[in-house]
């Protein structure tokens, strides 16, 4: 009789512990390896902040699979605080080092699965070292924050970056009574986001006592006896903290598989197939050090989120027992993060992203209650979508609120699975009755107006766009405007909607003119009755005033965008 089939697999929580169950779930006689270097070989990574704020009370209700469960249930040969350090892809061998004992040993393999993950990135600057400077990847991890964080309750924390692990760790540490600076390089919170959309996260943390210092680094930690007690930015400005947690970003392990010959990208991403198989066809990998196709461009590259390295680690456990499974299909770096009361989510590609990448996009933004407004308790939604301008392709999007964003952007998610354009979105059937929904759901709105603007109808310009050369006309009532003007448009003719076709002859139909009013939606009609009444070259401004005053509440003039010039 042949041997079984062998396969070993680095590294669990989420790609390599789906691997390594789905394997045995197609084939019960290979011998299956799980190597981690690490204690734990299944734990809810995203969870970790919420254990430390104590939103997750119970400790053990991270670990998701123990190795006790994967030798019981899957007969998997579970080896934890062993770790792979080299291989021999011409002997078929792993270079195994045991932390417990001290001792290494060869392992063999027929097939390899490589799920590594990735490190947070941390600066080489002064007073790093402190034991109160920390990062957030696992168990051990948030064991050491927790207790940093509650016994004794530090005064005050400082959390350099504003992305996703950066965001949670304040919210939750704003929960537990702290005083919270969030330092961030960039000029906006949630930096992958376009900057209007992620505006309400930033009010949202100030509205709870956060310092949101942007555009500024960190420079070295200030230390005494040992212990961090300040962090020193790029700026000069000192920060006093108890507590320092860097969430700067992560960068993939790939060094095994490099050092074997592997193929790596530019971005040290491992490269892989269609089926997570790397330049070696008998090694595979998953997970935040692996590439993936990423839908909206087609092309491969490193997207590290929890799901996408879950669906990654199931096929390559299939292709690895059985030698075929379906393709990886492609990620859209679909996520989303609560801040308080706030949550944004997005999937695919920001308008600056889209822009970044030559051919020019086109998007709009509406603003809509998460259910119909008759019904107690709607909370407004704003919802961008980005699309192509000639196909109508739907390329990405984004929305922020209190209620019914996860939902918006599954469903459009979805939709870009399906290739789908935003007229295809126009007719999706979504289910409707008043706490839920309305008969014209906020993403019917939102392809409503992209189809709008693909048909003729109607033309829009961003919200942060320089308007000094239009003809703005602003159709909201005269309270409006006294109470909330438009930004930079004090040249903004005010003529309400309802008043202007007695008005016209105010206008000068010859020059090119923009209609805005609070978000959008008057605007449109307005649009439409200028273009009706011989008005040569109108524009709608996407998400009114209230989007074009987050768009340049804190954005240098200099950067801005003349919307003529365009084309």
């Amino acid at each position: 009789m042949n041997p079984p089939l062998r396969i070993v697999i680095v590294g669990g929580v989420a790609g390599g512990a789906s691997a390594a169950t789905r394997a045995r779930r197609i084939n019960e006689h290979a011998q299956i390896i799980l190597l981690e270097k690490d204690e734990h070989i299944s734990f809810a990574n995203c969870g970790l902040p919420y254990y430390v704020g104590g939103e997750i009370a119970d400790r053990a209700k991270l670990l998701v699979a123990t190795p006790e469960l994967l030798e019981r249930r899957y007969r998997i040969d579970v080896r934890t605080r062993q770790e792979a350090v080299a291989i021999d892809r011409a002997a078929r061998t792993l270079r195994v080092v045991d932390h417990q004992t001290g001792e290494a040993y060869d392992q063999p393999y027929d097939k390899l699965i490589l799920s590594p993950g990735a490190s947070p990135i941390v600066p080489r600057i002064e007073g790093v070292d402190a034991p109160n400077v920390m990062t957030l990847r696992n168990i051990a991890d948030v064991d050491r924050i927790k207790a940093a964080a509650t016994d004794p309750r530090p005064g005050r924390a400082a959390v350099i970056g504003a992305g996703y692990i950066g965001l949670e760790m304040v919210e939750q540490f704003v929960g537990l009574g702290i005083d919270v600076t969030l330092v961030e390089l960039q000029d906006q919170v949630l930096p992958l986001m376009d900057a209007e959309m992620a505006q309400p996260l930033r009010d949202a943390l100030e509205s709870h006592g956060v310092e949101v210092r942007l555009g500024d680094g960190i420079a070295a930690v200030t230390t005494e006896n040992g212990r961090a007690r300040a962090v020193r930015l790029n700026s000069g400005a000192v920060i006093d903290a108890d507590l320092v947690i860097l969430g700067i970003g992560v960068r993939p392990n790939s060094g095994l598989a490099a050092a074997a010959g592997i193929a790596v990208d530019d971005a040290g991403a491992i490269v892989t197939d269609a089926h997570q198989r790397t330049s070696d066809p008998d090694i595979y990998a998953v997970g935040d050090a692996a590439q993936y196709r990423y839908g909206p461009t087609g092309t491969s590259m490193r997207v590290p989120l929890a799901g996408p390295a879950n669906r990654a680690g199931r096929l390559a456990g299939e292709h690895a027992a059985a030698g075929r499974s379906a393709p990886m299909p492609p990620v859209y770096g679909t996520a989303i993060v609560r801040v308080f009361e706030q949550t944004a989510a997005m999937t695919g590609l920001t308008l600056k992203q889209a822009r970044r990448l030559g051919a020019p996009p086109a998007a709009v933004t509406v603003i809509a209650n998460h259910h119909v407004g008759y019904y107690p308790g709607a909370r407004p939604i704003t919802l961008k979508l980005v699309y192509d301008p000639a196909s109508g392709a739907v390329l990405g999007a984004q929305a922020v609120g209190e209620q019914g964003v996860d939902k918006r952007i599954d469903v459009i998610a979805t939709l870009m699975a399906m290739k789908g354009t935003v007229r295809d979105l126009a007719g999706v059937d979504l289910c409707y009755a008043p706490p839920f929904g309305a008969a014209k759901d906020p993403v019917h709105m939102a392809a409503f107006a992209a189809c709008n603007d693909l048909d003729g109808g109607a033309r829009f310009l961003q919200p942060d766009d320089d308007l000094s050369g239009y003809q703005v006309v602003d159709v909201r009532t005269p309270g409006e405007v006294r109470k909330t003007p438009l930004a930079e448009a004090d040249h903004a003719a005010a003529v309400p909607l309802d008043a202007l076709r007695d008005r016209l002859d105010e206008l000068d139909p010859d020059r090119p003119t923009v209609v805005s009013c609070a978000s959008g939606l008057r605007s449109y009609v307005g649009a439409r009755i200028l273009m009706q009444h011989g008005f040569k070259d109108v524009y709608g401004l996407s998400g009114g005033a209230t989007l074009r005053a987050r768009a340049l509440e804190h954005q240098p003039e200099a950067t801005r965008t003349s919307a003529l010039n365009k084309d």
